[in-house]
């Protein structure tokens, strides 16, 4: 059962370093045109899409990858959680 644990709370750490390597690449010019950017874009992309229908951008700003960040963090939090119980 830890095992498990382990692994989820270690696959949900790296998708969190993913999404924040995939922002800071937006800063860079050409950086998402790479191949490790258009990896990226694909495992990231739909998970953050899914909050851009959400929260729209406000003007040039997208707040949509920091709620998403702070929804996967608390989805860590719960998986933490349950696996206390057991």
């Amino acid at each position: 059962m830890d095992l498990v644990f382990l692994i989820i709370s270690r696959v949900l750490t790296y998708y969190s370093y993913a999404l924040i390597i995939y922002i800071f690449m937006s800063w860079i010019p050409n950086a998402r045109e790479t191949s490790i950017g258009v990896f990226l874009a694909r495992i990231c992309e739909p998970y953050l899409e899914q909050f851009r229908k959400i929260i729209p951008p406000i003007g040039m700003i997208d707040i949509s990858p920091i709620v998403a960040i702070f929804v996967l963090n608390l989805a860590g939090n719960g998986v933490r959680q349950l696996f206390l119980w057991f």
